[in-house]
């Protein structure tokens, strides 16, 4: 990645820049941060967000971006923190198909594995993808921990369940199940913050009553996730990991939130 430096300030950052990468929290952050880059002159400059937000979030930001004369790209990323610092995302990048292509070198071999290409689609067609696709993980999620739960309380070594996991389906099968198994899920920093996820999920599950669309799974996984974040308020905690979820499986079956076994000694 060349020879990177620290900029003091956005417009220290921004203004050598042709091609700035942003990743924020949440659609406050996004709004925020580009309030403060537009009090300055962009044009020309190409924009592109990573961040994962409501597609309605994407098309204002792209819309205001475009009057003020540059170019954005929407790029959500797929994958966990540990998939990002060995720089294997799959990048989701939408927009003009000349600003994408000048975006497309930073992302296989760079910064993620894979791209899912969605050149000359609107900027939002990439944060709506996203969003759909997160009802799918947190549904995997929500399995993963229903299956472990289902193996301890009928006597299946946990071991047994996640080389399953593991050699049939691999990826995130496997690492939210190595996750939940360790320990890890309530041991260590979380990966996703629980509080982000249901600020996702709100998005998510208004979009399906607009659209009249019924997610029985994922509903149940953002019921868990609320489970969560209830568990970690009630010991004065904002912390909280997606993969809590098994820990709200386990209570709501009459265990303990926490399992406190490794995968190794069970």
């Amino acid at each position: 990645m060349g020879s990177p430096t620290v900029a003091a300030t956005l417009l220290d950052a921004i203004s050598p820049s042709d091609i700035i990468f942003c990743c924020l929290t949440d659609e406050r952050a996004v709004t925020e941060v580009f309030d403060a880059i537009l009090e300055n002159s962009v044009q020309g400059k190409l924009f592109v967000d990573c961040s994962t937000i409501g597609p309605q979030y994407t098309s204002r930001l792209a819309a205001r971006l475009e009057v003020a004369g540059a170019e954005f790209v929407a790029m959500p990323v797929f994958g966990e923190p540990t998939m990002a610092e060995a720089g294997k995302l799959t990048c989701v990048p939408a927009g003009a198909a000349a600003s994408v292509a000048r975006v497309k070198p930073f992302c296989e071999g760079v910064i993620g594995r894979a791209v899912v290409d969605l050149s000359s689609e609107e900027p939002g067609t990439a944060s709506h993808l996203k969003s759909i696709c997160n009802v799918i993980i947190v549904s995997l999620i929500e399995a993963v921990a229903e299956a472990h739960v289902l193996a301890e309380k009928t006597g299946l070594k946990t071991e047994c369940l996640q080389n399953a996991l593991t050699t049939v389906w691999g990826g995130p099968y496997g690492i939210y199940s190595d996750r939940m198994s360790s320990g890890d899920y309530h041991r260590k920093d979380p990966l996703v913050g629980i509080d982000m996820a249901l600020r996702m999920a709100n998005g998510i599950l208004a979009m399906a009553k607009e659209s009249n669309t019924e997610l029985a799974g994922y509903q149940a996984g953002v019921g868990h996730m609320k489970a969560v974040a209830e568990y970690y308020a009630s010991k004065g905690s904002d912390l909280g990991d997606i993969s809590g979820i098994y820990g709200a499986v386990r209570t709501a079956s009459g265990m303990q939130f926490e399992n406190g076994v490794s995968s190794k000694q069970n």
